[in-house]
This record gives structure tokens, C-alpha cells and sequence, in this order.
């Protein structure tokens, strides 16, 4: 799994089109999150991608005119990112049997 953070400008469709980048190539979006930081936007996904296809969307990404910048790095599934969690009371048995 690989994560990119693909910085930009917040313009009209700027958000789906770096979305249908991925969508097109049929990939999985387990993980997608957008929030503004200090110099615009950025939005992080989370992708299972082969090398040729980091090429693909960077060169993709990159043609949209108001993206600045794309980073990509190996998702360490340590740090939890993009993996979902079970609700706290999962595995309580004494929520379940207080409740039953």
C-alpha cells in the first residue's frame, strides 16, 4: 500500500479530478481524506498501486493545472492510517452482558 499526498490549489473540480485519477484505473480508495493546510489543500490517499501505476497518476496528477505537488511514501500500518478500527465496546463482555 502506498500513501500520496497530492498538495493543491482549491479550484473548482481540482478534489474530483485527482479523485478519478484513481478511480479510472478500477483502483480501491480504502482511505481518502482533504483538509486545507498552510499553503492551500491536500489531499492524502491511500492506494494499493504496481510502480508503473505511481508513475501513471503522478504524471496524471501533475497535468491538473492547479496541482503544486505530489509526495508518495509506504504506508506503515503501525501508525493505523486507513485501517479501521472496531468500536471501543467490541470486545467488552461485561458491556454485552449489561446490555443483554
Amino acid at each position: 500500500m502506498h500513501i500520496f499526498h497530492i498538495h493543491y490549489r482549491n479550484t473548482q473540480g481540482t478534489l474530483m479530478r485527482i479523485i478519478n485519477a484513481a478511480s479510472r484505473r478500477a483502483l480501491d480508495l480504502p482511505y481518502v481524506k482533504a483538509e486545507a493546510n498552510a499553503n492551500g489543500h491536500q489531499a492524502t490517499l491511500l492506494l494499493e498501486v504496481t510502480p508503473k501505476q505511481i508513475g501513471q497518476l503522478r504524471r496524471d496528477w501533475y497535468a491538473i493545472v492547479d496541482v503544486t505537488e505530489v509526495q508518495v511514501s509506504i504506508a506503515e500500518f503501525e501508525t493505523g492510517l486507513g485501517v479501521p478500527h472496531p468500536p471501543i465496546s467490541a470486545g467488552d463482555e461485561s458491556v454485552r452482558s449489561a446490555t443483554a
